[in-house]
């Protein structure tokens, strides 16, 4: 039942209720914004392969959300509500596994999702990608990976009240993070400098998320003023195509949009920072490889075998303890 609750409480996420937006996360636009723009931060031992990829990193970054429902976990991997656990959660959830899973059990973290981990997990199988230099299991995982990343930068996606419903405010959730994007994105400064090395990655994925916690009370304590003075003229109709659909209105957007300050630019180029950082860095602790020689070579599936056996053998054999300096 936990597992249904989450995947019944994930579509609420995405806007299915009230005001219609069919995406989560970014929406289609923002995550395959993110995923895009993360390229061009790579350094030159990798950018010609993401680049020459580029297409297939941009679409495939909303993957995650297409599969949902079919897939029983799927849903708690794009969320944590972290307000769940009590007012210092932020600070006292375990960052590791391992360590949560002791104290609050697998089923109560899978109910209340288990963002941050599962980014941490993905960090470690493109790093394990690259070593056996699986183009294939790269390119899937680098843009599934932007996606989690995408998703830990959107506040919505840390607490309880997902989409407004504990107060009144059903339609925030893609109100904040498809509508907004979608109409102002095109004025956002994206630059964010070049990809780089992250010392721990499950730390940086908290950190994430514990700036996307800190914005919460804003984003809806905001809106909720805003909707006092508008009223029912913060919404309008407009058409996609052969339907006509009950929005908020471009008026209302730039009001809420003016009042947040920038802070939905800012968690986009975060998002896109991050990104390209856990790339960079699973690439540099899989030890460099050479991309430039996958740019046109698919190994076959008898040599990925074989790679994958030797990586199996040598994570399982007996640590080398050696001194720090040779670390």
């Amino acid at each position: 039942m936990l597992k249904l609750s989450a995947i019944y409480r994930y579509s609420k996420r995405l806007g299915l209720i009230g005001i219609i937006f069919l995406f989560g996360g970014w929406g289609f636009f923002g995550h395959q914004r993110i995923n895009r723009l993360a390229v061009f931060t790579l350094p030159p031992e990798m950018i010609g392969f993401y680049k020459k990829n580029i297409g297939y990193i941009t679409e495939a970054s909303v993957n995650p959300d297409k599969r949902r429902f079919s897939v029983v976990d799927e849903a708690a991997r794009h969320y944590i509500d972290i307000d769940h656990y009590g007012d210092s959660a932020l600070y006292t959830l375990p960052r590791y596994w391992n360590d949560a899973v002791t104290k609050m059990t697998e089923d109560t973290l899978k109910a209340y999702g288990v963002l941050p981990w599962h980014i941490n997990r993905m960090y470690y199988s493109l790093k394990n990608a690259f070593l056996i230099r699986d183009t294939e299991r790269i390119l899937k995982l680098s843009a599934e990976l932007g996606h989690y990343i995408g998703d830990a930068h959107v506040p919505l996606h840390t607490t309880e009240n997902y989409n407004g419903q504990i107060t009144g405010q059903e339609g925030i959730h893609a109100f904040w993070e498809s509508r907004l994007p979608e109409l102002f994105s095109d004025e956002y400064n994206f630059f964010t400098g070049r990809a780089q090395y992250i010392p721990n990655p499950q730390l940086a994925a908290w950190k994430a998320i514990e700036g996307s916690h800190l914005a919460v009370d804003s984003v809806l304590m905001e809106e909720k003023k805003l909707a006092a003075s508008f009223g029912e003229h913060r919404y309008s109709f407009e058409t996609k195509g052969r339907q006509t659909l009950k929005v908020y209105s471009r008026e209302y957007a730039l009001a809420y949009h003016k009042i947040l300050q920038g802070m939905v630019a800012r968690r986009m180029r975060a998002a896109i920072k991050l990104t390209a950082d856990f790339w960079y860095t699973a690439w540099i602790d899989a030890g460099q490889p050479d991309l430039s020689e996958l740019i046109f070579y698919a190994p076959s599936q008898d040599e990925l075998k074989l790679r994958r056996k030797e990586l199996e053998e040598q994570n399982a054999a007996p640590e080398i303890r050696t001194r720090a300096h040779e670390i």
